[in-house]
């Protein structure tokens, strides 16, 4: 097979081998593992090549030092997952991350490494070894540009940018396709099977780490199609984002302390002395014992401060850390750099098997956007790419559904039968009204169910978004979305392709937003990244995974050991 075309004529209509939704990481890697001689469509809602993978700094959790083994990394996996992490999921990370390390020095990575010529690593928090493989500080960006230049030379793939997932197809309990918004056109794309690796759900939050996609789209698709999703009370926040007044909040990666920076306070003291693990403590006790200080003090960052890291050190392990704080009129090097706590991953997600299956047959999940188990009630830093290339690997096998020769050629005479029809419908709001409701969401989503969350608020906030919901969903521009035939192809003219767009945006937040508040509440204790004001201890009745599925009360389901 010859690859594909990436050119704006519309997209084929299938029938495809597979969908995957989402090119960071996990929709790369999954492109790479998928059998050969399928026809694959990946699609990405952005025209450029910004992910939260992109964004990773840290690096990629493996053994790879004799001293190390996957026993410890197991050890130390499961506990920061503060007791909710599923045994199977772990041993197969464990044992699988060091062929992952292989593969990608065979696709060219360009991991840091030792005057001796071996791999270098750094610590980061609860890491009882040096496991934590990089290239300098931005470890993600170089691993998607390598998965990316293999990838999109694949033969019979075809990576349209732009195009985002309006719907799930589902048919007869069977995930068979999506909706798309490509440009201006709203069409019905068949497939055998659809991967979700749209990432996390930061941008929930006005104080974030993750770039503005980063939204839980995919769990309000997954969720709306009748998958089930798990543990989306547990988000990380991680402890020390840039804080500067008009600044974007920038992730200051964690190795930072792990090569010897230090949390102080404006007197130079440490807010996290009385921590296990001091500033390598777990993310969400750091992220609670700064948040404390600055409220005891009134203030509203700590400082980061780098001089326990040799100078030629610190420009040659973090040079993207100093250029953005340079950029910002900082000297990084001379004074401490102001951080902020800020909501940085989700651990729960769409529910998934060791296989990367949801509980809707032919659909699957990879990377932030799973819950595959792995990171129980907390992710163990530098975790998460290594979990993207896993579960993607797991791929390989993808068991498909026969498609008949009569159904193929259905498929290909369908083109045939397509009307196109023009959309002139508008919003009953404006872009500006759409605009700020989604921006106070995120302000109210931080306020009540940040790093610190009671039941009133909470409470509230998910009344309130129940409430705005369902005037949203008569909108005539989302009826259309849902009314529409798989024979047709819709073209939106401008402002209703605006419109929808934030229209589509704001329904998605809110959606996923409700599910985050309903997990929030539901479980009565604190654990990992779940801390609750007003029931501050975990309790060993809540050492169970929460499940929510539509039109079901929320569940939980056991640990696998």
């Amino acid at each position: 097979m010859k690859p594909l075309g990436t050119g704006s004529e519309p997209i084929p209509s299938g029938p495809w081998d597979v969908v995957v939704v989402g090119a960071g990481a996990a929709g790369l890697m999954t492109c790479l593992e998928l059998p050969d001689g399928l026809r694959v469509l990946l699609v990405n809602r952005n025209t450029s090549q910004r992910s939260s993978s992109r964004w990773a700094q840290g690096g990629i959790a493996s053994v790879t030092r004799r001293d190390d083994n996957s026993g410890s990394h197991a050890t130390d996996t499961i506990h920061a997952g503060a007791g909710l992490c599923d045994g199977d999921a772990v041993r197969l990370l464990v044992e699988q991350a060091p062929h992952c390390v292989d593969r990608l020095l065979e696709l060219g990575m360009d991991f840091d490494r030792n005057s001796d010529g071996s791999l270098a690593t750094t610590l980061e928090a609860a890491h009882s070894h040096h496991r934590v493989l990089h290239v300098q500080d931005r470890t993600g960006h170089a691993l998607v540009d390598v998965l990316r230049q293999h990838a999109e030379q694949r033969p019979g793939l075809l990576h349209r940018r732009g195009v985002r997932v309006s719907q799930l197809w589902v048919e007869n309990g069977h995930c068979c396709g999506v909706q798309v918004l490509d440009g201006c056109r709203l069409q019905w794309i068949r497939s055998r099977a659809v991967v979700l690796a749209t990432g996390g759900g930061g941008h929930l939050y006005t104080n974030t780490t993750n770039p503005a996609q980063a939204a839980g789209e995919g769990i309000a698709l997954a969720w709306a199609a009748g998958a089930a999703v798990e543990d989306l009370e547990f988000v990380q926040f991680h402890p020390t984002a840039l804080k500067l007044p008009g600044a974007p909040c920038f992730l200051i990666s964690e190795a930072v302390r792990g090569e010897g920076g230090r949390l102080v306070d404006a007197a130079g003291n440490s807010p996290v002395t009385d921590l296990p693990g001091a500033d390598l403590a777990p993310r969400d006790q750091v992220s609670r014992a700064l948040l404390k200080s600055m409220r005891l003090q009134g203030i509203d960052h700590i400082g980061l401060d780098l001089s326990g890291i040799p100078r030629d050190q610190a420009e040659r392990r973090f040079p993207t850390i100093l250029e953005r704080c340079r950029n910002h009129n900082l000297n990084p090097l001379e004074q401490p750099i102001p951080v902020a706590p800020a909501a940085h991953y989700w651990m729960g997600g769409v529910a998934t098997d060791l296989n990367a299956a949801t509980s809707l047959p032919g659909l699957y999940a990879v990377g932030e956007a799973a819950c595959t188990g792995l990171h129980g009630a907390n992710r163990l830093a530098s975790n998460s790419l290594m979990e993207c290339l896993v579960f993607a690997r797991q791929l390989g096998a993808i068991d498909l559904p026969a498609v008949s020769e009569d159904e193929r050629e259905h498929w290909r005479n369908r083109g045939n039968s397509i009307s196109t029809s023009e959309i002139h419908a508008r919003s009953n709001t404006s872009i500006g009204e759409l605009t700020r409701s989604i921006d106070q969401l995120s302000e109210q989503c931080w306020d009540v169910a940040g790093v610190n969350r009671s039941r009133a608020g909470m409470q509230t906030l998910l009344q309130m978004t129940r409430s705005a919901m369902s005037p949203l969903e008569r909108e005539e521009l989302l009826c259309i979305v849902h009314r529409q035939s798989h024979q047709q192809l819709l073209e939106l003219k401008e402002p209703s392709r605006q419109e929808l767009n934030l229209l589509l945006d704001l329904i998605h937040r809110q959606r996923t937003t409700a599910l985050l508040l309903e997990a929030c509440l539901f479980r009565t204790e604190s654990r990992g990244g779940h801390f609750r004001s007003d029931a501050p201890c975990s309790l060993p009745q809540w050492r169970r995974h929460s499940r929510q599925m539509k039109g079901e009360g929320i569940q939980t389901r056991s640990v696998t050991e």
